[in-house]
């Protein structure tokens, strides 16, 4: 395949050698995509794509590391400042960006599982740059489920760590068995969210019951 000519709006092949990348993680596969398989997605040759990257590990790496939604990130902008807002919104709204994020990235994630290599390379990755990777969401919401118990808006002894993994947890579910079914679950998202978010504080409200 010869390299198509780059027009005005075309991104620059080292882009769109990655979106194709990202694409190709998302529809057939980790260990079904090639160099050979971007490049002809990207519109570009195999040689080409050599030039920009070292081969198909750094690829899936800089996807991973840049093009996929990163929670950690997004629930600390949420949880960093929660002013007077009640816990129920809050917690709710949490919720329906976690299970977005999940929906996004499920598919990728669970094909890195398939290439044991590639998961030490993006595990010691995150480890040089200081990243937590998948536990950064949940020591976010910890802390600020730590915050509200501070304020005393919900029960003193209440455990914010397996507070948060619960809320997570099912987040995660829907998002799996959404993928699995390939249809939005019932009830609608944002009823899903407030229903969740009221369980959990029904539990971290009530104080010790033991």
């Amino acid at each position: 395949m010869t390299d198509q000519p780059r027009g005005p709006d075309r991104p620059p092949a080292r882009v769109r050698i990655l979106a194709s990348a990202e694409e190709l993680m998302r529809t057939v596969g980790l260990a079904r995509t090639t160099t050979r398989l971007i490049a002809r997605h990207a519109g570009c040759s195999e040689a080409a794509l050599y030039k920009h990257y070292a081969g198909k590990e750094e690829i899936f790496l800089l996807v991973l590391r840049e093009r996929l939604p990163r929670l950690g990130p997004l629930l600390a902008e949420l949880t960093d400042d929660p002013g007077e807002r009640e816990p129920a919104a809050y917690l709710a709204e949490i919720v329906e960006v976690a299970v977005r994020f999940y929906e996004s990235s499920i598919a990728i994630a669970a094909s890195l599982f398939s290439e044991p290599e590639l998961l030490r390379q993006h595990r010691d990755g995150l480890a040089a740059l200081g990243d937590a990777g998948p536990g950064t969401p949940l020591r976010a919401l910890a802390g600020y489920l730590a915050g509200e118990r501070s304020r005393g808006r919900i029960a003193a002894d209440a455990d914010p760590e397996a507070a948060a993994a619960l809320l997570l947890g099912a987040c995660f579910q829907r998002a799996f068995l959404g993928r699995f079914w390939d249809r939005e679950p019932e009830p609608p998202l944002a009823e899903f969210a407030e229903r969740l978010a009221a369980t959990l504080l029904n539990g971290v409200t009530r104080g010790d019951t033991r």
